[in-house]
């Protein structure tokens, strides 16, 4: 049996990104996946990273995410393309104005833009049905799977561990020692274990007897094209109709999906046959010169959603049991700095992000409104 300061469960962004800050205050770890690295939600995401969220936790997570993917650079394919936020209806400029004022007294740097920007911004798209839009420069993309890379080789570096194809079958704890069997009946053993399994988190705590977490998993769809000439940079949002969509930076390919009316829930795998046509549809609408563009692929991902769109961050009821997840279809863009946190938790018990709004074991209220 191998002993490390620290296992943990689960090898996404938030698994990998709480692994290397463990590792960089010292800890020696081991990250168990059960099949390989960024084959969750991570490896399923479109790139993003906005900072325009509407709760001040949200919004200083999400900078600090932004500073250390900067940091990250060309190696993760980082760029400030922007995020912009269209307005088709005033209850919609309402709520943006509303979270602007949130934004900039943490220091964001957003503005409100009208017709004639938003065309300067975006070239070619149809604003005949906007009424302003809010931008965000500093917001941008990364790869998710240089990033995940990055951080497990960081942590191979530093004398840690990945082990893949090896999900963790059993959890007991002996006094104060987390003993952990996988498929292949590989034992570990430890004071600390962290569980950053996604849309799995509910599955690794039923190991543990602990009380499941109120989550639920939604399935979202997405798709990529061909590589185009350079068109735009930002990250379009729009929620009437719903859509989401950008060309990233180092392939030039357009990159989207949307949020549906009606989301199935589970784990499924499958593309639907509605997607494809109601997503293009939404984009041809914005932006029509995209009608001959050739789309690649489509594929499914799934959001961990609690019930006030806030991640869930923590320690359960068991000592030393640690959980890391819910981030509501935004765990990439608060990867870093999450994984930052939480590593200050375990080892120090300090936080300086991470407030009662995403704290374990909180009753779920008023919440995240930019979902």
């Amino acid at each position: 049996m191998k002993c490390y300061d620290a296992i943990i469960i689960g090898g996404g962004i938030l698994g990998c990104a709480v692994g290397y800050e463990l590792e960089e205050l010292g800890l020696t770890v081991i990250i168990l996946e059960k099949n390989f690295l960024t084959s969750g939600s991570t490896g399923r995401c479109i790139s993003g990273v906005r900072q325009q969220f509407s709760t001040p936790t949200s919004i200083r997570l999400a900078m600090e995410s932004v500073k250390l993917f900067e940091e990250m650079g060309e190696e993760v394919e980082w760029y400030s393309g922007g995020y912009l936020f269209l307005a088709q209806k005033e209850e919609e400029k309402e709520k943006y104005l509303h979270a602007m004022k949130i934004q900039k007294k943490q220091g964001l740097e957003v503005e409100f833009v009208d017709n004639k920007e938003i065309k300067e911004i975006v070239p070619g798209i149809n604003t005949s049905t906007l009424i302003g839009g809010v931008y965000c420069p500093t917001d941008g993309e990364a790869n998710p799977f240089l990033v995940v890379k990055r951080y497990a080789r960081k942590i191979k570096e530093k004398g840690g561990e990945i082990l893949t194809q090896n999900k963790v079958v059993h959890i007991k704890k002996e006094g104060n020692i987390f003993f952990v069997t996988t498929s292949k009946g590989l034992k570990f053993s430890s004071p600390i274990l962290i569980n950053a399994t996604g849309a799995w988190l509910n599955e690794v705590n039923k190991l543990m007897n602990v009380p499941p977490l109120p989550l639920r998993i939604e399935c979202h769809e997405a798709f990529i094209t061909e590589s185009l000439p350079p068109l735009f940079s930002p990250m379009v949002v729009s929620y009437s109709p719903n859509c989401y969509f950008q060309q990233l930076h180092y392939t030039q390919q357009i990159i989207g999906c949307y949020t549906p009316t009606t989301p199935r829930e589970g784990r499924e795998e499958t593309s639907t046959y509605s997607f494809l046509p109601t997503i293009t549809s939404r984009i041809l609408k914005l932006i029509p010169t995209l009608q001959f563009v050739k789309v690649l692929r489509s594929w499914v991902g799934w959001y961990t959603l609690t019930p006030d769109g806030n991640p869930i961050v923590g320690e359960t009821e068991l000592p030393n049991f640690w959980v890391v997840g819910g981030a509501s279809g935004h765990g990439f863009m608060f990867g870093p700095a999450l994984g930052k946190e939480v590593a200050q938790m375990v080892v120090r018990r300090e936080t300086k992000l991470i407030t009662e709004e995403i704290l374990i074991g909180r009753e779920f209220k008023k919440g995240e409104e930019l979902g």
